[in-house]
């Protein structure tokens, strides 16, 4: 089996990609990442080209030759990056995973140091570029978004989206990645009960070309940050998000609804045509539609039978077909 599986992601980085591989070597050469592993030690890096234009994937094929490591899966134009981590993690075969960037601002010198950290125990350990080598309109965005996951989903680390990540291989094979879930796998990760840290790696200022990533990934990393709170908080209890709503909803209606009937009976002031009467009905619908809502998905989900709501981390003395039928990390 493959020791370590090193995934690229990249889109039209041409430029960057001879020396990303010359510096990915050099890691793989060193002797403290062997004696991590022990002998034999092999690896793989597995080029993900997410549709690029710039003749990368020719570049590639080219250098596969002389450095039979080497794998190229090309998509067939440029799904996003989450795609292209998930072809790469369907690919991987080795015990450990690494995905790195093929920008050049990460140092995959810091692989051997995060894997020793992941072998402390941990599932995944995650970069953290602690000092940022980027201009403000990136880090002040990452800043909010860090802090905001942080906030509401209790996982006190300080960079979720930083490309540099080194998983074991039961994490990426129960990760389900869609949208631009990229940035939110440790929390994905965390949900599904695997050991998250981090670790401080170096950072460096973009070499070639400019970032692939416009202002719209602010619109799509917020509607996937809500789809990810909800996944990871009530996608197998639909009725504590809905319920709870409804319920809000229908008691505030009922209380506007008691206060008008009150007022009428006790005061005999006139029920038509206060906007408040209308108010209150529309809350009472509104609760019993969310309330409905909730009890439908209470229902679709205990009678789903897709994936499991857990994930086994070992086992002992159980026979082969029992251990199949597992889960296990």
């Amino acid at each position: 089996m493959t020791s370590l599986s090193v995934i690229v992601p990249l889109f039209n980085e041409r430029e960057s990609i001879p020396e990303l591989l010359d510096q990915l070597y050099l890691a793989m050469g060193e002797r403290e990442l062997c004696d991590l592993f022990g002998e034999p030690f092999s690896f793989e890096i597995i080029m993900v080209d997410d549709g690029s234009t710039d003749a990368s994937p020719s570049l590639i094929t080219g250098l596969i030759a002389s450095r039979p490591e080497i794998r190229l899966i090309s998509l067939q134009r440029n799904f996003g990056k989450t795609a292209a981590l998930s072809a790469g993690f369907l690919a991987a075969s080795g015990e450990y995973v690494c995905t790195i960037d093929a920008d050049l601002q990460d140092d995959p010198l810091a692989i051997k140091s995060m894997i020793k950290k992941l072998q402390e125990g941990y599932d995944l350990v995650s970069g953290w570029k602690r000092d940022r080598k980027d201009p403000l309109s990136k880090t002040l965005p990452s800043k909010l978004f860090n802090a905001a996951t942080r906030l509401f989903t209790g996982i006190s680390i300080h960079d979720f989206n930083c490309g540099l990540k080194v998983y074991r291989s039961g994490v990426v094979r129960r990760l389900e990645l869609h949208g631009d879930m990229h940035r939110y796998i440790p929390v994905l990760a965390q949900w599904n009960g695997f050991r998250v840290t981090e670790l401080p790696v170096n950072h460096r200022a973009r070499k070639f070309g400019s970032t692939k990533y416009g202002s719209s990934r602010f619109f799509s990393g917020l509607f996937d940050f809500l789809s990810v709170l909800f996944i990871t908080r009530y996608l197998r209890r639909p009725m504590h998000f809905f319920g709870m709503a409804g319920l809000v909803s229908f008691l505030f209606g009922f209380c506007i609804s008691l206060y008008v009937t009150l007022d009428k009976i006790l005061l005999h002031k006139p029920v038509s045509n206060r906007p408040i009467l209308f108010l209150g009905i529309l809350l009472l619908i509104l609760g019993v539609q969310l309330f409905s809502t909730g009890l439908l998905g209470e229902m679709l989900s205990t009678s789903s039978t897709k994936g499991t709501q857990f994930t086994v981390r070992e086992t002992a003395n159980l026979t082969p077909t029992q251990a199949k039928m597992l889960p296990i990390g």
